[in-house]
């Protein structure tokens, strides 16, 4: 560990059993720990989940920045070469954050750890994935970038918070983090409540660390494996961004949401979970036994993910004597081993095998597994995409069938069935 235990450490929160594999959850800006919330309850099961918030965002004071002395912090994002704390009036850094989360890591006896981040926090990850590599068994940058745009953009937009508060960015927050549908949920307005409640001295730290942030020229120098997930919507961080993520780290995988805008886990909760367990079972923060025990637990857990657990647990109630050497299998080798493959997004997977179950006639698995593509982020239209594509290649008739099955299906879906 890097000794960084007498260090300030941020507020942070811990749930799930303390012997499981621990995960790091870093935040976006604006958002306090609670942005992990529709998460949470699934993640703790298996994780030992550690919440962070940002310096001026939730419990964590501004000025725990100013305390630590590790040496990491440039105003560059490199190394400081004194040693030096930042001070105030100092540009804060994401390598300033990043020592923070080492620290807290370090008080908490974590040494290597899963972390996952949503946009500033995802940048946390990876810079801690590019310096730190030991310490990172796994990374998921949701909603995140290699670079956050121009640096005058930041630097006026921490100048006006300093200047005018919080209140001079309420306006304009909401169309960045949401997409129109979801702005007047309950959701949307507890997390715009929380940016109201931020310091802006914080805030405004944060955005200089934004500003100064570019990693676009050491992406390939991450050698954890990394999931990175997009909102097709997403203003702040759009598509293009993750592209440039999963194109310039070796072996990264892709996974883009249809109707999710910048909190792409507050929008579209169960996907963005679907992906995280995935990628977490397959790349195991301890490094993972692959004997049949650790591959069943494994295929259990995406099992959930991508049927839901009403299906799971309906399956487990039926199994007899006869049958659980067939349900051991599928659970242990098609979830277990096919569906946690890094190789394929989730999307991509339901795509395949809805194709495949169209071809061979088989409704009774189509119908499950179009409700699990649904629920894995395709939308109607990605569905229809896919069924005339086996309308060409599988036949009219078998797409024909497979149009009225899926039609039902859509409709139900929507309806909240």
């Amino acid at each position: 560990m890097t000794g960084t235990t007498a260090h300030p450490l941020p507020h942070h929160r811990e749930d799930g059993p303390a012997d499981a594999p621990p995960l790091i959850l870093g935040p976006s800006l604006g958002t306090s720990l609670a942005v992990w919330e529709p998460q949470m309850a699934a993640l703790a099961r298996q994780f030992r989940v550690v919440r962070w918030d940002l310096p001026g965002h939730g419990g964590t004071p501004y000025d725990v920045l100013l305390g630590h002395r590790d040496g990491t912090a440039g105003t560059d994002g490199t190394a400081r070469t004194d040693g030096t704390a930042p001070t105030e009036g100092t540009a804060h850094t994401v390598a300033d954050l990043a020592a923070l989360v080492l620290a807290l890591a370090d008080s908490l006896g974590i040494d290597r750890f899963a972390y996952a981040g949503i946009s500033l926090g995802g940048a946390v990850g990876a810079w801690l994935a590019v310096h730190h590599p030991e310490r990172i068994a796994s990374l998921a940058l949701v909603c995140s970038s290699a670079r956050f745009g121009e640096p005058e953009g930041w630097h006026e937009r921490a100048a006006l918070v300093r200047e005018q508060g919080m209140a001079a960015i309420a306006e304009t927050t909401p169309g960045r983090w949401f997409t129109p549908a979801f702005v007047g949920t309950p959701e949307a307005r507890d997390l715009l409540d929380g940016l109201r409640t931020v310091a802006p001295e914080g805030y405004a730290a944060c955005c200089d660390a934004l500003a100064t942030y570019d990693l676009r020229g050491d992406l390939g120098r991450i050698g954890a494996p990394t999931l990175v997930v997009a909102g097709r919507d997403d203003p702040a961080t759009p598509p293009a961004h993750a592209r440039e993520l999963a194109d310039g780290i070796p072996g990264a995988s892709l996974t883009e949401l249809a109707g999710a805008a910048h909190l792409a886990n507050a929008e579209r909760p169960a996907q963005v979970l679907a992906a995280l367990l995935g990628h977490l079972a397959a790349y195991p923060a301890d490094g993972g036994a692959t004997d049949d025990r650790t591959r069943h637990a494994a295929g259990t857990t995406v099992r959930r993910a991508v049927l839901g657990d009403a299906h799971v647990d309906r399956a487990t109630a039926r199994t007899t004597a006869f049958t659980a050497v067939f349900q051991d299998f599928i659970t242990r080798y098609a979830w277990g081993e096919i569906w946690t493959r890094p190789g394929l997004s989730r999307h991509t997977r339901s795509c395949v095998t809805i194709t495949a179950l169209v071809a061979r006639g088989h409704h009774e698995e189509l119908e499950l597994h179009l409700r699990a593509a649904l629920r894995n982020g395709l939308t109607a239209e990605d569905i229809q995409e896919v069924l005339l594509q086996s309308a060409v290649y599988c036949g009219v008739p078998a797409a024909n069938s497979a149009f009225a099955l899926a039609d039902r299906v859509i409709a139900e879906h929507r309806e909240g069935k």
